[in-house]
């Protein structure tokens, strides 16, 4: 497996050349993240920061009454672990392989040297870490207060800026393809709903154009202007 070819594809190493890629390799272990491995949880910090070379990663919390609440969805490029990395204190996030992933890790001890000798990688990070926490603030605004429909919304708008994929090379299209495979229950326990209900509003979506499915264990296609439009009247 070519670690360096999956090092330069993470954002936070986008800058750095090949000789420090090359030194750094030794001390990134890599591993192959079956669907469905936690990686990370509240009760077991590991201390070390993780970087997705291939794949999606969910990340969330458990509530009071036991449903799970989704705070991001990762792929390719990105990381996690940051927060608790330079914080002490309990932090009650999960993160679940949600498709078969390449996720490596770097210790926190490593990775403070690396910063120290690399200071414009401790400033991406910071970046990262703002970028981050207005998402959080954002979904946790529209989980808090939001209906069912507009959490939905919210998600699918989300998740097609993310990973969103043209369905042909027209670039006036306004039909993208979500790269994410999710089922009605896979939904329902992103925005902290039941699947009888995610069901419901789905099909609402499909009939007011808003968003198309083939089949239910494949690829949501969602109309750009529409869901944005909707997720206005919502607000």
């Amino acid at each position: 497996m070519d670690k360096m070819k999956y090092l330069s594809r993470i954002n936070l190493f986008h800058d750095v050349d090949l000789v420090e890629l090359q030194q750094m390799e030794s001390i990134v272990p890599i591993a192959i993240t079956k669907k469905g491995t936690l990686i990370t949880t509240p009760h077991n910090n590991q201390n070390r920061l993780f970087f997705i070379k291939q794949g999606k990663v969910r990340m969330y919390s458990i509530l009071s009454n036991g449903k799970e609440l989704t705070m991001d969805v990762l792929g390719t490029g990105h990381l996690f672990g940051e927060i608790s990395l330079f914080s002490s204190g309990f932090h009650p996030l999960y993160a679940e392989a949600i498709e078969d992933s390449i996720i490596c890790s770097i210790d926190k001890n490593q990775f403070e040297l690396i910063i120290l000798e690399k200071p414009y990688i401790a400033l991406k990070l910071i970046n990262i870490l703002s970028s981050r926490l207005k998402e959080m603030e954002e979904l946790m605004e529209q989980m808090a207060y939001g209906t069912v429909r507009s959490k939905l919304l919210f998600l699918l708008h989300r998740l097609s800026e993310k990973f969103g994929v043209p369905l042909s090379d027209n670039a006036s299209s306004e039909w993208i393809q979500i790269g994410v495979k999710v089922t009605h229950q896979e939904l329902a326990k992103m925005i902290g709903s039941i699947r009888e209900t995610v069901t419901e509003v789905l099909n609402h979506f499909i009939s007011e154009g808003i968003i198309n499915r083939t089949d239910s264990r494949g690829y949501f296609t969602v109309h750009r202007q529409r869901v944005k439009e909707a997720l206005e009247d919502s607000i």
